[in-house]
């Protein structure tokens, strides 16, 4: 039997773990901090479902880039971003917190003709 939980979630961050660890962190005055828990900080977040947006840290995303952390916002999965470590968080969460109306880059047109 599956069982459903409500939450309050009104969104998701998706932060990769292994971006992080590469990292050793990366964020925060001594850049020890992981992007993650900096998030959940900078947003005043209460922990687990009871939090206006969940942030995850997830296993990993597959994109790998050097010396930067991959998160993906839920509410925009078409935006993915690539936070260089050391980052400014304030920017970070205003990039998050904008308002959805700003059109996001829209994917290229595919030129493949059909069968």
């Amino acid at each position: 039997m599956i069982r459903v939980l409500a939450s309050r979630w009104q969104g998701s961050v998706l932060v990769c773990g292994k971006c992080s660890k590469k990292l050793d962190g990366g964020f925060g005055e001594k850049r020890r901090t992981p992007l993650a828990k900096l998030l959940r900080h900078a947003l005043g977040l209460k922990k687990g479902r009871k939090a206006e947006r969940g942030v995850v840290e997830v296993k990993c995303l597959g994109v790998c880039p050097k010396n930067a952390v991959m998160m993906i916002d839920g509410a925009r999965p078409d935006r993915w971003m690539l936070v260089p470590a050391g980052a400014d968080v304030d920017e970070v969460v205003a990039i998050l917190t904008e308002h959805p109306s700003v059109p996001s880059p829209s994917p290229p047109s595919a030129s493949l003709p059909l069968p």
